[in-house]
């Protein structure tokens, strides 16, 4: 599996859809949406998947720059819902695993656990079916062997119950081509939606070199459990960068967290949720310094991605270039 920051083919989006998360900030998702999807098609193409009969308000949203494809979907989280590709001698191949709904949280799911291979049959995409149960957003490698995960997310019963830690990393292994595994113990403590997915507390920007989110408000749980996730990273023998902010912010009366982790790495941008913390524009400087071949570009979308249960990456799928 190529490192998110390796050459993409393009990004694949997904409308939202699901009225009974979304609520009261379902016309603002759908506004997020599409100022991301126009955000990254500036760096390269965009596909964005719209539920039939939702192509047309899609299109208008997002502009000429997008393409809309119809395909059936329960909501937009296709970074969990879509392939997860890797290359092979031959190029690149879309992984096909099983998508239970987060453990069973939300549904129907059953257009979601379609969709990726929806997707992959009309982009000509070759596939591979993988009998486990993963998201994309529980994982990030940086490419040259390693892969980082979460226990609160992989281990929890409600994923692969019947497979051990042994078997899930041997798993990874095969089908991903890590050599290493990290697990980080803790994911955020408000993420009851994806049990702590890995994308919202680490993200690996170069072979072997891990982004952690911490943690400086040292009345909140989250400051230790994210201190600890950065000890075990660096213990294993990583380079670690810390951004050590995190929003805890109020939307439509629900309180929520909205990492800066939780980007997206095109080609040669890094698209950055924002929320109107006071501490923005110093993390987005931060991240700069961290990524300098890249245009850090904040997006102020992070409180009502957050509100819905994720982030800029959670609804962002990248499909690898063939060679890069």
């Amino acid at each position: 599996m190529p490192g998110e920051f390796a050459p993409h083919e393009r990004t694949v989006i997904a409308w939202p859809a699901r009225d009974e998360l979304w609520g009261p900030l379902l016309v603002e998702a759908k506004r997020a949406h599409a100022a991301l999807a126009r955000t990254v098609s500036a760096f390269e193409p965009v596909t964005m998947i719209a539920n039939p009969g939702s192509a047309e308000e899609a299109a208008e949203a997002c502009g000429p720059t997008v393409d809309v494809l119809e395909l059936p979907i329960d909501d937009s989280w296709f970074r969990d819902t879509g392939p997860i590709y890797v290359r092979d001698g031959s190029g690149v191949v879309a992984g096909l695993w099983t998508f239970n709904g987060w453990g069973g949280k939300y549904v129907p799911h059953d257009r979601d656990a379609q969709v990726g291979r929806r997707w992959a049959e009309v982009a000509g995409h070759r596939t591979r079916r993988i009998d486990m149960v993963l998201e994309g957003g529980s994982v990030t490698v940086d490419g040259g062997g390693w892969l980082a995960t979460t226990e609160q997310c992989l281990l929890n019963p409600n994923r692969n119950p019947s497979l051990s830690r042994a078997q899930i990393e041997d798993r990874l292994r095969a089908e991903l081509g890590a050599r290493d595994v990290l697990w980080l113990e803790h994911g955020l403590t408000m993420d009851d939606d994806t049990d702590g997915h890995v994308d919202n507390v680490a993200a690996f920007v170069a072979p072997g070199v891990l982004l952690v989110q911490g943690c400086a408000d040292r009345s909140l749980d989250d400051h230790a459990r994210l201190a600890a996730n950065a000890g075990r990273a660096r213990s294993a023998g990583l380079v670690v960068r810390e951004v050590p902010v995190l929003p805890v912010i109020e939307v439509a009366g629900r309180t929520v967290q909205a990492p800066y982790l939780n980007f997206y790495l095109c080609n040669g941008g890094a698209i950055v949720p924002v929320s109107g913390h006071p501490d923005d524009d110093e993390m987005l400087g931060l991240l700069a310094e961290y990524l300098p071949d890249r245009e850090v570009v904040g997006l102020e979308v992070g409180g009502t991605l957050a509100y819905g249960g994720g982030g800029i990456h959670c609804v962002t799928q990248q499909v690898p270039a063939a060679a890069g």
